[in-house]
């Protein structure tokens, strides 16, 4: 038997979709070590870390049971992802966790200037297109780690359709119309959700590096 292609190549979609539906635990192992993590942060924006593992095991389940009907109309793992967005939104539903989406001309909460990240055509589409003022020199940087961990409890305190929208297009790369997709919500308001999570975890970052300290504030239930 060849190779396995890699689970990210959407030009190896057929092989690894052919091997799932004849049932190749090699070819299931794969995506399921490659895309667990990236579904379980998905999941977690919408229902917190305490559900995302059973989110994340009822949509490999739903994967399985569906493999027959995947029509190719999307990439493979466009395809997983959106079956765990809709696992993550039925679970927020039914744990009443749900928060309705926002005006989508920005006009009810805060944004970010656009020009802060980098453009389509630049090295890291979506990113800082510069660092938070307060970045420290390499003489004085922190530890990596502790930076991430901030990133992510900032994640994780962003209103959960905001924290989906980070989570999509600066963790998991997906493209503004992908994301918009997944998330069920227009390409304007995507990026509206987009903006303002980006501005909150800016701000988180920014407070801990002027200060070192980090807070704990409790979910946005004006915002989405």
């Amino acid at each position: 038997m060849t190779a396995l292609p890699g689970p990210d190549d959407p030009a190896g979609d057929a092989e690894i979709l052919d091997r799932l539906r004849r049932g190749d635990e090699a070819a299931f192992t794969l995506i399921v070590d490659a895309w667990s993590g990236g579904m379980r942060r998905l999941a977690a924006s919408y229902v917190g870390s305490a559900s995302a593992d059973e989110v994340v095991q009822d949509a490999w389940l739903a994967v399985i049971e569906n493999l027959s009907g995947f029509e190719g109309r999307s990439s493979l793992k466009h395809w997983v992802y959106r079956i765990v967005a809709n696992t993550a939104k039925r679970r927020a539903s039914r744990d009443s966790r749900v928060v309705p989406v926002g005006d989508p001309t920005g006009e009810d909460g805060g944004t970010v200037d656009p020009s802060l990240f980098q453009q389509p055509t630049e090295w890291f589409p979506g990113h800082w297109s510069r660092p938070p003022a307060a970045w420290p020199t390499p003489e004085e940087a922190i530890d990596a780690a502790e930076v991430n961990r901030v990133l992510a409890e900032a994640v994780r305190h962003l209103p959960p359709r905001q924290a989906a929208a980070v989570t999509l297009r600066d963790i998991e790369g997906y493209r503004a119309d992908e994301a918009a997709e997944l998330l069920g919500v227009s390409l304007a308001n995507q990026r509206v959700l987009l903006h303002r999570g980006r501005a909150a975890v800016r701000a988180a970052l920014e407070d801990y590096l002027a200060t070192g300290v980090t807070d704990d504030p409790p979910r946005d239930s004006g915002t989405t």
